[in-house]
């Protein structure tokens, strides 16, 4: 959809063929994380990435994320990345150190590899909102990751 006639635009590609995705999930809250890990690689099957074009690694925690996921953004072997976890509120200051520094490590990565880096890390209030949204984030989380490795393969041409 160009709303400019005379400049060039890269529209959305959803299109998740030869793409390789690298998947780190957090163990912590394993039932949204499933939820997740569920919703996420259901989209991108629907979207055309092969099951054998997957790969799926495991963490103890959000905290985590970041250094699998460096670690698998360095080795070429993946177009994009997705991190999925959930950081629930507690009666400590934890959940903000956990939230803020998971983020910030997650965009560290992509921005120091220029993999892209899906974050479906979510951040509730408590179990119920964990609950409601894990699928549907899971699955933003891997619409995210096809539409920013084909936008990275389109600017790098």
């Amino acid at each position: 959809m160009a709303r400019y006639d005379d400049i060039e635009e890269f529209d959305p590609n959803l299109s998740g063929q030869g793409l390789r995705i690298g998947i780190a999930m957090s163990r912590f809250n394993i039932d949204v994380s499933e939820g997740l890990l569920g919703g996420c690689t259901a989209e991108l099957k629907r979207l055309g990435v092969r099951a054998a074009d997957m790969q799926i690694v495991t963490v103890p925690g959000a905290l985590e994320l970041p250094l699998v996921l460096q670690t698998m953004a360095q080795s070429e072997r993946f177009d994009a990345l997705v991190a999925l976890g959930c950081v629930i509120r507690g009666e400590t200051y934890h959940f903000e150190i956990v939230s803020n520094e998971s983020a910030r490590g997650i965009t560290d990565v992509q921005l120091a590899t220029g993999v892209p880096v899906a974050n479906g890390v979510l951040t509730t209030e408590d179990d119920d909102q964990a609950l409601a949204r894990m699928v549907q984030k899971g699955g933003e989380a891997g619409q995210a990751a096809v539409e920013m490795a084909n936008l990275q393969r389109f600017l790098k041409k």
